[in-house]
């Protein structure tokens, strides 16, 4: 059974920085791409960031440039280091995983974990 469980989400003020991790279990990951997506309130849910089962890395044009996503296949993490955070980055975040390859519609992904709340304060 896959489990996905996030944490490292909280308040910061605008311009700060939170680092997001997600322990993956239930099987061997490193055939699936991991990444995450967010939902604002309000809002659909948006892709963030991904990597590929090849470790090709996404990002969403709006966060590019302020993400970073790395993963520790030997562990089953994936993390999203956050800077330069502006208040519409204020979403629950949530890490996903699927066979190989990413996708932008989280309709593809199956598995999805519970969700850490990012708060970012002006």
């Amino acid at each position: 059974q896959v489990q996905l469980v996030e944490s490292g989400g909280g308040l910061v003020q605008a311009g700060g920085s939170l680092r997001l991790s997600c322990a993956a279990s239930g099987r061997d990951f490193s055939d699936y791409a991991m990444g995450w997506f967010r939902q604002a309130p309000g809002k659909e849910r948006e892709f963030v960031a991904a990597f590929s089962w090849t470790n090709f890395i996404y990002y969403a044009d709006s966060v590019e440039g302020r993400f970073t996503i790395s993963r520790d296949n030997t562990k089953n993490t994936v993390h999203l280091q956050m800077s330069s955070l502006k208040p519409e980055d204020t979403a629950v975040y949530y890490c996903v995983v699927r066979y190989l390859s990413a996708s932008f519609k989280g309709s593809d992904y199956p598995y999805w974990g519970q969700g850490t709340q990012v708060t970012v304060s002006s």
